[in-house]
């Protein structure tokens, strides 16, 4: 640690002596699944008032209009919480994003709504690490950042989204906007492992639902005369995972078919369906033949089936690779960890998250900045709380040299 100066030290034992574990305890005691509005704004309002800290220009901001396609294939408009935007000295030359998101994967229905110790410093929870405890880290490094004397150097923005695990529809203009100018990113996912590595280059991700037109018919007596939605739906699904795959080099995409909507009585040929699928391109030009590929069996069924079909959906996380500028900024979170005495590596993943989208804006992001924990997305899910201060402190460092003019996107570290 002899390479942290006076001012640095006093910056970064402010960011660890921040109530984080209180508020990561408040924040997760409140449901915020994706889908629940009301939980959402209680959450909304919670973040209002702890960013309310900061100085500069806070606002909840409604959410872009998005539409889905429901199970009897009608397009419909699809309902998102509000997000949280904040924007700090705009005129800075030094300007920076963090982002995160209030929502977690567990709806109100979900059983798994309560706080216990697992062992002692091992909390489990509804988003205790994906991620109440990334935005308090995230609230710690930026209320201890705004003591500094580098603090007068550096802006930024702030996106706490609400709709970040269903993929980002209902705010990933506001993320682009907030991206532009930005000579560098961070956001607040957990670590991709328990040790603390971060996440490096992600595969992108699309959700697609298909519409499937057929005719119906009496199953027995005139057969003939249907044209089955279901099979066609069924043939689709066959077709696009038998043609997906990926490379011992980490090139091509997966397919993963995931739900059929449709059908009815047996003895009627279904008229109608919807096939759920995603894909995983491992790279842009991945995403480009993923694209295509379901352009041409969307054709081939349709001629053969002799069914109308319409495509829904698109790739809204492209893949994140790890170009220079990534690499760059990756290697000054090292630096700062290696003199905080904490190791940081990183490692690819298939994941996707904000961070995919702040990358193909042309902003070096890290997007796992947020605690150390892990078996996110299940009940298990547990905040190893140690980590909030080790994180907080490692925020607060890279923003101060950040601050400092450390950093530079267009040619490196100074």
């Amino acid at each position: 640690m002899s390479a942290i100066s006076l001012s640095e030290q006093i910056v970064i034992d402010a960011a660890a002596a921040a109530p984080m574990l209180a508020q990561v305890e408040q924040w997760s005691a409140v449901n915020t699944g994706s889908r629940n509005l009301a939980g959402l704004a209680t959450m909304a309002g919670l973040l209002a008032d702890a960013f309310a800290i900061l100085p500069g220009d806070l606002a909840l901001i409604d959410p872009a209009p998005v539409d889905a396609v429901a199970a009897d294939g009608q397009v419909v408009p699809l309902l998102h919480g509000q997000h949280l935007h904040l924007k700090v000295r705009p005129d800075a030359p030094v300007q920076v994003l963090l982002t995160g998101h209030m929502d977690t994967v567990f709806a109100a229905s979900d059983s798994f709504q309560g706080l216990r110790w697992l062992e002692s410093g091992v909390l489990n929870g509804p988003g205790v690490a994906d991620m109440k405890s990334g935005i308090a880290i995230m609230l710690a490094a930026l209320t201890a950042l705004e003591r500094s004397p580098t603090a007068a150097s550096i802006g930024y923005e702030v996106v706490i989204n609400s709709d970040e695990e269903v993929g980002s529809p209902a705010s990933a203009a506001l993320i682009a906007r907030a991206a532009r100018g930005k000579v560098a990113a961070l956001t607040y996912e957990p670590s991709a492992l328990p040790d603390g590595t971060l996440a490096g280059a992600r595969a992108g991700s699309g959700n697609f639902s298909i519409i499937v037109f057929g005719r119906s018919a009496h199953a027995g007596r005139n057969p003939e005369d249907g044209r089955n939605a279901l099979l066609a739906a069924a043939d689709i699904a066959l077709r696009l995972k038998a043609a997906s795959g990926v490379t011992p080099d980490g090139r091509g995409f997966s397919c993963n078919p995931a739900k059929i909507d449709g059908g009815g009585p047996n003895n009627v040929v279904p008229d109608q369906a919807v096939l759920r699928v995603n894909f995983r391109p491992r790279t842009p030009a991945d995403e480009v033949a993923a694209s295509a590929l379901i352009d041409r069996v969307i054709a081939d069924v349709a001629l053969e089936h002799d069914v109308l079909i319409q495509r829904h959906g698109g790739f809204g996380r492209p893949p994140k690779p790890m170009d220079d500028k990534a690499e760059r900024l990756f290697g000054l979170v090292k630096r700062c960890g290696a003199d905080l005495g904490l190791p940081i590596a990183w490692r690819d993943t298939g994941g996707v998250c904000d961070g995919n989208n702040i990358a193909a804006c042309g902003v070096p992001v890290v997007d796992t900045m947020g605690a150390r924990g892990g078996s996110i997305h299940s009940h298990d899910e547990f905040l190893i709380t140690d980590s909030l201060s080790e994180r907080a402190r490692l925020s607060a460092l890279t923003l101060m040299r950040i601050a400092a003019g450390q950093f530079d996107n267009n040619g490196g570290i100074e």
